[in-house]
Parts: structure tokens; C-alpha cells; sequence
């Protein structure tokens, strides 16, 4: 009995064996997680059509194709977007998480059941999203100085992310500004390859976590190779002139520093280095990010850039994907995009290795992100967006990027008891002007667009024993105070809409300052700005200035050091010019006499 028992057993546990490898047979090598990322890629290639590879090279805004769900299983597109006014609905997460299942559900109705990959512009948060944390923008996260700090921003950012499914971020961008004219100055971490080079590895590491395909990882995207902060004039998506040897010292050590901390996707930039538009410069991403820097992920086209390179789209696309671009972003177009690749193959102009090294870099990246395994919104996270423990990250954002610039007569700190506070300024209580551009909308808007606390809210809940009134015009009944706080600053842009050539203050503002200083108290300006301004119609007419950026949601942050809670921390990402005839004005400039020198902050409330 017990031999033949013995004998059952092993024979169940054969046909056991058995069965295991009749069904390991029958599953394709790309659907089985266990198989290494670069055999299920070969596997997975090597069953595509012509037409399912040219789709994985496409990617829509979800406005074109919403109401084309078909249009995903047609044309096989590998990958949707939402543009920066890209909003939908009440823009909540289970909005957004619903709008991704959707489109997702459609895209696993392809004969290979490809997941798509969707990307978003979560530059400082995720931004698109109504209650999501906003943290300041990165150029006030350069003056923080803080690599952990920024790391533990990009973990936040992911796990707000990963709630609406979406796991690709268009950021971080490691430009580094060389004249704040430009639009986007607020976009880099500071005017210094190293600055960039430091935060935007620590932002990378904090998006894509431990592992790519972590329940809360999203694939990060360093942009804008290469060059776009160095433009003439400042002009955004203009022409960068410098030789090699400068392009390489300035704009590429950042990208090598963001390559080895492993991020998966890189954006081309609008601009162009001499007049050669970088989506047409295989030098550049070819030869010198793919094949020297060993970048091994894929490389994505900026909005319908492509679209600049000439008046013929077809050719277009020749010149940008042998260049080196493996995913264009069209938004829309995408119909005349695979006809006209499909063509280019057909001619000879565009050969199928060219397509296949697009594709497979694609496809690597999205089994090492688990897409095949997970392709659905993790709806668990949902009620941690926006939750407490993530604003207390940007609070803190806060209070280590603000720069105090200037303090006489012992001004700061503010007591928190019995004393009496004028607030004025149009930036003291707007949501909306604290966070900037890329803020629910591209531009940005003023007004309680997001959930959060004002600067003003703030002062309120830290300081309720402090007797505080708020004129925006700085009309007061009773002019006598202990002090007078005056928030100032620009309205919200992004892009080339924020381009100017003339950084004086708003002359309403100064105005305001004039005001409040012939009240007699000491007055306090509290600057809210994507860049460096003009102070010199205000230097005499303030006791202490401080330089906020564009703080985000948590405007309580600001009252931590105005109050004293904290001591001031941040330094100076950029270098402050005297007037616009310095401008461009940089660090170790062979003539460099700024008004504050970068690396400035005073980070004492001592007296001397």
C-alpha cells in the first residue's frame, strides 16, 4: 500500500510538472512577468504588425480622442497625454482615474493587448488635478538647496499620480535659466548645470521610486534636451549660439547626472542650438544622448514640435524619427501621422531598424513599469491626494525656499502676540497667484482655483493672537501698526507667454510700498515671483524683503519664518541683478556685480 501510495504521489506530481509547462507553452513570453524585460521586448516585437508598431509611436491628447475611443484599437496608440488645459469635469482624481480606465479598457482591446502609456505635466505636483498638493515651483525648490527635500517632493507628486493611474510626468525640467527674460525660468532648479544637475536626479529617484513598476512609481521625463535655458535674448523655443564646448560645459552635465539616477524618458526641446531645430538634430539626440551618454530609454517630441520643423508634415516626420525621436507627440494629428510613417517605411526613407529601436525602447520601458501586470488605476490611493501628511512635505517646501534678501532694524521676526499687522497687496490672499503657471490651466489663473491656504490664511492660523487687517489697495481706517506687510509680485504665466523684456516691478505695486511706508510702521514685502526683479524703486522704502517664488497650495509655509517658527533657510538659486542692463547676468561671469550674488540668503534673525 504504502508503494503504490508513493507511486500515485508521483505521478500526480508529474502530470502536475506536466501541466505547468503546457501552460508556460501557451503563454506568450512578453505576458509572462517572471521572463527577463528585454526577452519579453524581443517577443513581444517580433509578433507586431508594421501597424501596431508605427501606433506604439504615437501619442494623443486625450481631447482628440475621447470621442474616438475606437480610434486607440485602430491604430494601435501606444500612448495618450493630457495637454495643460487638457481639464475634464470637476478635474478630481476619480475623474481623471475614471477618463484613464477608459481609455485604457479600449487600448487592451488591440490583438496584443498593448497597455497605453499615459503622460501629464505634474511639473510641481500634479498639478492638473483639483485638490492635489502644489509645491512651489522648482526655482524656488533650487533655492532649498535640499536633495532629500526635493526627492520626497517627486514621492509625493507619484503617489498623487498614481491615484488617477496616470504614472508618466513631464518632469522634471533640468534647464539651467541663463536669462531670466525667459518665460520658463521658473521651470529649472537654478541658472547652474550642477544645481540642475543635483535636484533634478533627486526629483528623478523621488518619481520613479525604488523600482519602476512600485504601485506609487511613475516614470519621470527630463526635459528639454538640450539647451532650451540658454536661448538668445531669452526667447522661449528660440536659438541657442554657443560652440560645442560650451553647449557641453552648460546644458548636457545635468542630463548625464539624470541618466545615471536611471530616468526612463527625455523630451526634445522646441529650440535649437546654431538654427538646427534639436527634433531634427541626430547629432545631438543620437549620437551624443543615445549612443555616447548610454541613454537606453526613449526619447519623446515636446507639443506638436515636430510641426516647426517645415510645411511638409511627412517630411517632418522623416527628418525628426531618424534624428532620434521614438514617440512623437503630435497631439492631434494622429491619423496623418501613421499614414505618412507608414509611407516613409514603404519609400525606404524610414528604415524598419529605425522603427524597431523606437518600439522596443517604448516597450522596455513599459514592462519595466508593470504596465502589463497593473494597467489600471490603483484606486486605494485616491483619499491620500491632497491629505495632510503630503502638505506637510510642501510646508516645508516653503519655509526652506524662501530667501530673505534683506532685514534692518531687527524687523523679524514678527511676534505672535498683541501686535498689530497691515497687510496689503493683491498677492497676499490668491490662491491662484501663489501657485503660477501650470496650475489646473497652461497659464495659470488668480482666485481660489485649488484648495490649499493663501499667505494671508496663513499669517491668520499661525499667528490668531496677532491683531491682523487686510486692504488689498492698503486703504486702512487706523494706519498705526507694529507692521506692515506688503505681498507683491507677477501675475501667473507659463511658456513663452511669460517671455518679457522689461522685469521692472508693476508700478501699482512700488506704489503700494510708497503707501504703506508713509504709514510709519516697518514695512516687510513679501515677493511672489517666478524670477528675479527689479527692487531698486523699493530697497529704500522696506525694512526686510523676502523672495517667495511661487510657493504653491501651502501658503502657511511663508508665516513659518515670518513668525519666527523656523529660521529662514533658502539661498539664492539665481543671481539678483541691479538693473536690466546686467541681464543675462550669471555666476562667475568675468563682470559679476549683482545686487545679490547667487548662493545669497541671510539665515539669521539675529541683530548685528
Amino acid at each position: 500500500m504504502r508503494l503504490n501510495k508513493r507511486i500515485a504521489i508521483y505521478s500526480l506530481i508529474i502530470v502536475l510538472s506536466l501541466f505547468t509547462l503546457v501552460i508556460s507553452a501557451q503563454t506568450p513570453v512578453y505576458l509572462n512577468a517572471k521572463k527577463p524585460v528585454d526577452a519579453r521586448v524581443k517577443d513581444l516585437l517580433g509578433r507586431m504588425s508594421l501597424d501596431e508598431k508605427i501606433g506604439q509611436m504615437i501619442q494623443v491628447d486625450h481631447t482628440g480622442i475621447i470621442d474616438n475611443k475606437e480610434d486607440l484599437v485602430k491604430y494601435y496608440i501606444g500612448s495618450v497625454l493630457s495637454g495643460g488645459d487638457s481639464d475634464i469635469g470637476d478635474n478630481k482624481t476619480v475623474t481623471w482615474a475614471n477618463l484613464y480606465d477608459t481609455l485604457q479598457t479600449y487600448a487592451l482591446k488591440t490583438p496584443l493587448k498593448i497597455p497605453i502609456i499615459y503622460g501629464i505635466d505634474a511639473v510641481h505636483g500634479n498639478n492638473n488635478i483639483y485638490g492635489a498638493t502644489i509645491f512651489p515651483q522648482n526655482i524656488g525648490m533650487g533655492c532649498t538647496r535640499d536633495a532629500e527635500l526635493v526627492k520626497e517632493e517627486g514621492r509625493v507628486t507619484a503617489k498623487e499620480m498614481a491615484a488617477t493611474g496616470i504614472r508618466w510626468a513631464f518632469a522634471p525640467c533640468i534647464a539651467d535659466p541663463r536669462d531670466i527674460r525667459w518665460g520658463r525660468t521658473y521651470e529649472g532648479f537654478g541658472e547652474t548645470p550642477e544645481l540642475a544637475g543635483k535636484l533634478g536626479a533627486a526629483e528623478i529617484k523621488g518619481l520613479q521610486g525604488k523600482k519602476l513598476n512600485g504601485n506609487t512609481s511613475v516614470l519621470a521625463c527630463a526635459k528639454h534636451f538640450l539647451g532650451d535655458g540658454g536661448t538668445f535674448d531669452g526667447h522661449d523655443q528660440g536659438n541657442t549660439i554657443a560652440d560645442e564646448a560650451t553647449v557641453r560645459k552648460l546644458f548636457l552635465p545635468q542630463y548625464i547626472d539624470a541618466i545615471k539616477a536611471g530616468v526612463g524618458s527625455i523630451m526634445a526641446s522646441y529650440s535649437s542650438i546654431n538654427g538646427v531645430k534639436m527634433h531634427s538634430s541626430k547629432y545631438w539626440l543620437t549620437d551624443v544622448l543615445k549612443k555616447e551618454l548610454g541613454f537606453k530609454g526613449f526619447v519623446v517630441s515636446d507639443w506638436a514640435a515636430i510641426d516647426q520643423l517645415g510645411n511638409d508634415y511627412e517630411k517632418d516626420l522623416d527628418i525628426s524619427i531618424n534624428a532620434g525621436i521614438d514617440m512623437i507627440m503630435l497631439p492631434m494629428r494622429y491619423k496623418d501621422c501613421f499614414s505618412d510613417i507608414k509611407d516613409l517605411v514603404s519609400k525606404g526613407k524610414i528604415s524598419i531598424s529605425r522603427i524597431d529601436d523606437a518600439v522596443s525602447r517604448i516597450l522596455k520601458i513599459k514592462f519595466a513599469m508593470g504596465l502589463f501586470e497593473k494597467p489600471f488605476a490603483d484606486r486605494s490611493l485616491i483619499d491620500s491626494v491632497g491629505s495632510y501628511s503630503n502638505r506637510q512635505v510642501a510646508r516645508r517646501a516653503v519655509r526652506e525656499s524662501l530667501v530673505l534678501l534683506k532685514r534692518e532694524n531687527g524687523v523679524l521676526p514678527i511676534p505672535k502676540k498683541n501686535a498689530r499687522i497691515l497687510v496689503a497687496g493683491d498677492h497676499a490672499d490668491n490662491i491662484g497667484y501663489q501657485c503660477g503657471g501650470w496650475t489646473i490651466s497652461w497659464q495659470g489663473s488668480g482666485g481660489n482655483i485649488i484648495p490649499g491656504t493663501t499667505i494671508l490664511q496663513g499669517f491668520k492660523e499661525s499667528a490668531p493672537k496677532d491683531k491682523i487687517d487686510y486692504s488689498v489697495d492698503g486703504n486702512f481706517p487706523d494706519t498705526k501698526a507694529n507692521y506692515s506687510v506688503v505681498i507683491i509680485g507677477e501675475t501667473p504665466y507659463a511658456e513663452g507667454k511669460g517671455d518679457r523684456t522689461n522685469l521692472e516691478l508693476n508700478p501699482s505695486d512700488v506704489a503700494l510700498v510708497k503707501k504703506m511706508k508713509s504709514y510709519g510702521n516697518p514695512v516687510v514685502v513679501i515677493l511672489i515671483s517666478g524670477r528675479p526683479l527689479i527692487l531698486d524703486p523699493i530697497l529704500k522704502y522696506s525694512d526686510a524683503i523676502i523672495a517667495a517664488w511661487l510657493p504653491g497650495t501651502e501658503g502657511q509655509g511663508v508665516a513659518d519664518v515670518i513668525f519666527g517658527d523656523y529660521k529662514p533657510h533658502g539661498e539664492l538659486s539665481h543671481s539678483w541683478m541691479e538693473s536690466m542692463s546686467q541681464i543675462p547676468l550669471n555666476y562667475k561671469d568675468s563682470v559679476y556685480h549683482p545686487l545679490f550674488p547667487y548662493g545669497f540668503g541671510i539665515k539669521s534673525f539675529r541683530n548685528p
